[in-house]
C-alpha cells in the first residue's frame, strides 16, 4: 500500500512538472502558427501569376530569340525556381541522357526541399491536438482534488486551463492545416511548371 501511495505521489510530481513545460510549448507553436502566416503571405505575393509566367518562359526558350540563360535570368520566376534551371544548363559537357538524369536529380532535390517546408507546419498539425490534451488532463488532477475538498474556485481555475489549452492546440493545428493544405497544391503546380520547363531546356539545348 505503502508503495502504491508513493509511486502514486512520483507520478503526480512527474506529471505537475509537466505543466509549465507543455503549456509553453503550446504557446510556442501557436506563435510558430502565425509566423507561419505571414510567411504564407509573403510567398502568395510572390507567386501571384506565376503559371502565367511560366508559359511564358516556355514560349521564350522554344522560340529561342535569345539563349536560354538569359530567358531564365530574366524571368519573373522564384529566384529558388532561377537556380535550379540555371544549374541546369551549365553542364554542357554531359551527354543528353546525363542531363536527363541530372534534371531528374535537380527536381527530386527540389522537391524534397518543398516537402521539408510542408513538414514544419504537419509536424504543428500532429502535435497541437496531443499537447492539447496533455494540457487539457494535467489541471484536472488538481481539480478533481478540489472538488472533492468543495474548493470551486480551485476546480473552475483547473477546468478553465484545461479549456484553454485544448483551444491553443487546435487553434495553432488548424492554422497549420490550412496552410499545408495550400503550399501542397503550390507545390505540386510547381513540380509540373518546372518539368515543363526543364523538358524545354533539354530540347533547346539537344537541338
Amino acid at each position: 500500500m505503502n508503495s502504491e501511495i508513493s509511486l502514486n505521489s512520483i507520478m503526480r510530481q512527474i506529471v505537475t512538472m509537466l505543466d509549465v513545460p507543455v503549456k509553453a510549448v503550446l504557446i510556442v507553436m501557436l506563435v510558430i502558427s502565425l509566423i507561419m502566416v505571414g510567411g504564407l503571405i509573403a510567398e502568395w505575393l510572390q507567386r501571384r501569376y506565376l503559371t502565367v509566367k511560366a508559359a511564358s518562359v516556355i514560349d521564350a526558350i522554344k522560340k529561342g530569340d535569345n539563349d536560354t540563360v538569359t530567358i531564365i535570368k530574366n524571368s519573373a520566376l522564384l529566384a529558388k525556381q532561377k537556380r535550379l534551371l540555371l544549374e541546369l544548363t551549365i553542364h554542357n559537357s554531359l551527354t543528353d541522357g546525363m542531363k536527363e538524369n541530372f534534371a531528374s536529380s535537380l527536381l527530386d532535390n527540389y522537391s524534397q526541399n518543398l516537402d521539408w517546408v510542408i513538414k514544419k507546419s504537419d509536424l504543428i498539425i500532429k502535435l497541437g491536438p496531443t499537447f492539447g490534451l496533455l494540457g487539457t488532463l494535467i489541471p484536472l488532477g488538481p481539480g478533481i482534488i478540489a472538488l472533492a475538498q468543495g474548493d470551486t474556485a480551485t476546480l473552475s481555475y483547473s477546468l478553465l486551463a484545461a479549456f484553454d489549452t485544448t483551444v491553443i492546440g487546435l487553434i495553432a493545428a488548424s492554422i497549420c492545416t490550412i496552410i499545408s493544405m495550400i503550399r501542397r497544391r503550390w507545390y505540386a503546380k510547381d513540380k509540373i511548371m518546372l518539368t515543363l520547363i526543364m523538358e524545354a531546356v533539354l530540347e533547346k539545348e539537344t537541338q
